[in-house]
């Protein structure tokens, strides 16, 4: 997959709106749409994008969700009764070209004036449920390993649907994204797998203390 060919499709963005979910009202920034022409990229998110819940979205390590284009195709086969557009995952960069198993944790690309590093899987919550209508979407989507992945900004600056993604630097630890989440999911117990996860420098705090828990109670 030659970096020529990635691309950033769709630029969708959002404001947290509130919305009923089984008799409760449920505040989400999930609600993303495409906006047309520049849009400027800050260290935490885009203009115009807000999360509801900083704890787990957004960030210097969740600034923009990127989700793959041909995923899109998958999603139309399993859930045929849903209208999907474009920003339909959260996501606010629809991109081609790319997907978990080629791009690796630590990546840096140049988009527009803007340069980003991927960070992590995206690990999907009860709002991911709450966009679709149905409860058992969070985990349908982990088990799917179509996660798609987190950019954190390393410099500020304009992105716009149709501009390239060049990759500047591929990380020397060639720790994919695909392999954080089987980590996570189907590879709990590979020890020498968790251990090149640990050691990986460009994975986020948050998920190497996760797997030096996972790695102790297998050598326990």
């Amino acid at each position: 997959m030659s970096d020529s060919e990635m691309k950033v499709v769709s630029v969708n963005v959002g404001l947290p709106k509130t919305v009923q979910w089984r008799d409760q009202p449920v505040t989400t920034g999930i609600f993303k749409s495409p906006v047309e022409g520049p849009v400027a990229l800050r260290k935490h998110n885009l203009d115009g994008d807000q999360q509801a819940d900083l704890s787990v979205h957004g960030g210097p390590t969740k600034a923009v969700y990127v989700y793959p284009i041909q995923h899109y195709t998958y999603w139309r086969g399993e859930l045929p009764d849903v209208d999907f557009g474009w920003g339909h995952f959260g996501e606010n960069f629809t991109v081609e070209g790319m997907d978990e198993d080629s791009i690796c944790i630590g990546d840096e690309f140049s988009v527009g004036s803007a340069r980003v590093v991927v960070t992590e899987p995206r690990m999907p919550c009860f709002k991911l449920g709450v966009r679709f209508g149905r409860a058992d979407m969070p985990k349908r989507f982990l088990k799917s390993q179509r996660t798609g992945f987190y950019f954190g900004v390393v410099e500020e600056g304009e992105v716009q649907a149709g501009d390239a993604l060049e990759l500047l630097s591929k990380h020397p630890d060639a720790l994919s994204v695909a392999d954080v989440t089987s980590l996570y999911t189907t590879d709990r117990g590979n020890v020498a797998f968790l251990k090149k996860a640990i050691a990986a420098s460009a994975l986020p705090e948050s998920w190497t203390g996760y797997f030096e828990h996972q790695l102790e109670r297998l050598e326990g």
